[in-house]
């Protein structure tokens, strides 16, 4: 045996389909592509929601609702998670720079604390909004509340 004398084991290699290479060939005319219709054209590539010239259906139903593009979205922090960050870090003032060193928000968050769950030690709060509830929770409990 040399390397001039090796060959693929029987069937194991297919040859390649010659298409568009005349009526000799088997494949030549339509080459495979059937009559007319936008199939049997070079270049095509069906869209996207092509439904065969039906009406697409993000066409076919109706639009709803409205996006403000000045909508100012906020993380909510309710005061159950400020003394849940005072006893997990011993975070007794909280700061928007603080909550993303922590990676509790992300770098352009707003912060607006709200009034849901109970503080059992002062914290001082250092965040774009709050609520008249939360607010008058931290203070009651000798906090303080600064707005960014």
């Amino acid at each position: 045996m040399g390397l001039h004398n090796l060959s693929p084991v029987k069937g194991s290699v297919k040859t390649k389909r010659r298409k568009a290479r005349g009526q000799g060939s088997g494949r030549g005319g339509t080459s495979t592509r059937g009559h007319k219709g936008a199939k049997s054209r070079s270049g095509y590539s069906r869209k996207r929601n092509f439904e065969g010239g039906q009406m697409p259906l993000q066409m076919r139903l109706p639009k709803r609702g409205f996006k403000s593009p000045n909508r100012v979205s906020y993380v909510a922090l309710n005061l159950a998670r400020l003394q849940e960050l005072n006893d997990k870090y011993g975070m007794s003032s909280v700061s928007v720079e603080g909550l993303y060193e922590k990676r509790i928000i992300k770098k352009n968050d707003k912060v607006k604390v709200l009034g849901n769950g109970e503080l059992s030690s002062a914290v001082n709060v250092t965040v774009h909004a709050i609520s008249e509830a939360a607010k008058s929770a931290i203070e009651a409990k000798g906090g303080t509340v600064t707005l960014l």
